[in-house]
């Protein structure tokens, strides 16, 4: 799949795409990552934590948005310059984790994009922010 010119961008463009976390997204993630905090692994542990169970890595949902911006909007070329994060609420085993990226600004001159970006579960908010990319151009 091609990814979309900055000249074929428009503000209020979106894309999704969306990912059941599991017990081998979790443990993998720890392994690259090399987070093996309890509260990602320990079943016993994690419940004396402040989410009472496991919970996966925040940047593994977070990670989502990177695929979006890489595969689908704008798509392949694209070069991740920038992204804030907000987390929101906890991602369990067997949530479905669906991230948002949604235009908000261009700038032509540099042929840079601003993406309002969001991961949901089940509609509400567990991580928010905000991207900047570099898009690839026709010319």
């Amino acid at each position: 799949m091609a990814g979309i010119s900055f000249e074929d961008l428009q503000l209020g463009q979106s894309a999704s795409l969306g990912k059941t976390i599991t017990e081998a997204d979790i443990v993998l993630f720890a392994a690259v990552s090399t987070d093996t905090n309890p509260v990602h692994l320990d079943a016993e542990a994690a419940k004396t934590s402040v989410f009472g169970e496991r919970v996966a890595h925040g940047m593994l949902a977070a990670g989502l948005i990177s695929a979006v911006l890489g595969t689908r909007l704008p798509g392949h070329g694209t070069v991740y310059l920038g992204q804030t994060l907000r987390f929101r609420a906890p991602v369990k085993i067997g949530d479905t984790v669906t991230a948002t990226a949604e235009v908000t600004a261009l700038d032509p001159a540099k042929k840079r994009a601003t993406l309002r970006t969001v991961c949901t579960v089940a509609g509400k908010p567990v991580v928010e922010g905000e991207a900047t990319v570099l898009v690839p151009s026709r010319d």
